[in-house]
């Protein structure tokens, strides 16, 4: 029965012949059971440090003191950040008890909801950190128990896309506020992983073998901070697994496909080769704040995608080898200029690692992503809940 119940998940998303040969390579062995993809190692054995997603505790910190003496960029990234109506105290949960993603066909079901609040939550945590305005605290707390005292289903023809986006904000502001606001009670603590683990967690487990890159990545990065929350060791070796060597588009060496740095999803558009990019980094950071490297793994190749990437969208030329995707859905035998030069709000954070966290990485190495953090500073908002966004802020890092 569980084995129909994943294929029945794989026939809503691609044709019926391709969903059944992925579905036999990659879920069931030769017994019939249901396979873990990829059987994880003990990536993470240690306790988990917490806040440990994409801020620890001395980065809320870093913000917190170089807002309050006025440094640049901070000072100008700063109003930028609390400019943007999510950043705001008076924002207010819209809590449902289903959302429905299905965008492919026009359709969905408050998923917007669903996208303001987690960015709003996520924003004010933030603000709370940096101002210690307890009304930002209250207002994050509010807008997550709202929802899981509420939420109950998550379906739609992209809820693996809608459920790892929108998770790993609601995540990453509840494991801020966990950590820094003590008033948030732990009953209320409990529900919210109940929600993560009953709601969240379920569309995305499986990953998505069908799809572009950017789905798989959106489920492994909300599956990473769904298990740092929860102390869920197993659930975040098996997203670190899929990154090193996941069957799917999403991981790693399947992603930044060759030493060019040229992605899956170059030939597909700009944003949605900008938004692969950006899971990859983020995950990477949830990774660094567990003390784990996987920025470097493959020689760096992370940093090769976003040079590839920043290089052609800041109008330069790069070479592009034809290319079928795993799945073989997605051939492309050019790089597209759907979306070029319309750069995204990913860069601040892989070019302030390369630049002043790593030592011996030469700087032409990573010259094209800090041209593109350049251009953009001070980054503003993501897309949706694609993406952190608001980089300038949240990862510069003081450097004489």
């Amino acid at each position: 029965m569980h084995n129909l119940n994943v294929c029945s998940r794989l026939i809503r998303h691609t044709n019926w012949m391709l969903t059944l040969i992925v579905f036999f390579l990659f879920i069931v062995d030769t017994h019939g059971q249901v396979l873990k993809l990829g059987v994880p190692v003990a990536y993470h054995p240690k306790p988990f440090t917490h806040p440990g997603l994409l801020h620890s505790i001395s980065d809320l910190q870093r913000m917190k003191d170089m807002v309050a003496i006025g440094r640049e960029p901070w000072k100008s990234a700063f109003e930028k950040f609390k400019s943007h109506p999510w950043s705001s105290a008076s924002c207010e949960p819209h809590a449902v008890q289903h959302v429905e993603r299905s965008l492919l066909i026009g359709a969905g079901k408050n998923i917007g909801n669903l996208e303001k609040d987690v960015c709003a939550a996520y924003q004010n945590a933030i603000m709370w950190n940096i101002t210690g305005d307890e009304a930002h605290a209250k207002t994050a707390i509010k807008i997550i128990n709202a929802w899981s005292d509420t939420f109950k289903v998550f379906d739609g023809t992209d809820v693996e896309l809608g459920a790892g986006l929108n998770v790993f904000k609601m995540a990453s502001a509840a494991e801020i506020m966990r950590a820094t606001y003590p008033k948030w009670k732990q009953d209320d603590i409990e529900k919210c992983k109940v929600m993560f683990r009953e709601v969240f967690y379920p569309p995305i487990q499986y990953f998505a073998l069908w799809a572009h890159g950017n789905w798989d990545l959106a489920c492994m990065k909300g599956m990473m901070a769904i298990a740092v929350f929860n102390d869920d060791h197993e659930m975040f070796d098996r997203a670190v697994d899929f990154y090193y060597k996941g069957p799917g588009n999403g991981s790693l060496l399947h992603y930044v496909v060759n030493e060019d740095g040229q992605c899956q999803e170059s030939g597909r558009d700009q944003p949605h080769c900008m938004l692969g990019i950006g899971h990859l980094a983020e995950m990477c950071e949830i990774g660094w704040n567990q003390g784990m490297d996987m920025y470097s793994f493959a020689q760096n190749r992370l940093l090769k995608g976003f040079e590839y990437t920043a290089r052609y969208n800041l109008g330069e030329d790069v070479p592009f080898e034809p290319y079928n995707d795993i799945s073989g859905r997605f051939p492309a035998d050019k790089i597209s200029i759907n979306g070029r030069g319309k750069l995204r709000s990913i860069f601040e954070q892989v070019y302030n690692h390369y630049a002043f966290r790593v030592k011996g990485i030469p700087a032409d190495q990573y010259r094209y992503t800090k041209r593109a953090a350049d251009e953009l500073r001070p980054e503003g908002a993501g897309f949706n809940a694609d993406n952190a966004g608001f980089g300038t802020l949240f990862f510069s890092l003081p450097h004489l």
